[in-house]
């Protein structure tokens, strides 16, 4: 069993309220968290209408699928969110 924590900040420039930013972000919840292999959660700047930073704990049978999810998030987050990707962290445990 292989397991990634993956970690992404975004800035939202021009956001000016928690609702638009929830609108921006989309339901991150809903698109990723119906995975079996996936769990998601906002883990960071909760409060800051301008950031955001979500954590993906993603666990597979082997270290190249679990390496693949995680660039399926990235790429797929890059091309819905209408953020900036301000980093990218990616662990394995």
């Amino acid at each position: 069993m292989h397991i990634a924590i993956l970690t992404l900040a975004f800035s939202l420039p021009g956001c000016g309220s928690l609702k638009e930013k929830r609108h921006r972000m989309g339901d991150l919840h809903a698109r990723f968290g119906n995975t079996p292999s996936v769990a998601v959660c906002e883990s960071g700047e909760r409060d800051r209408h301008d950031a955001s930073e979500w954590t993906f704990v993603i666990i597979g049978l082997s270290k190249r699928e679990v390496e693949s999810q995680c660039s399926q998030i990235e790429e797929k987050l890059e091309r819905t969110v209408d953020a900036r990707v301000m980093n990218v962290e990616r662990e394995f445990v």
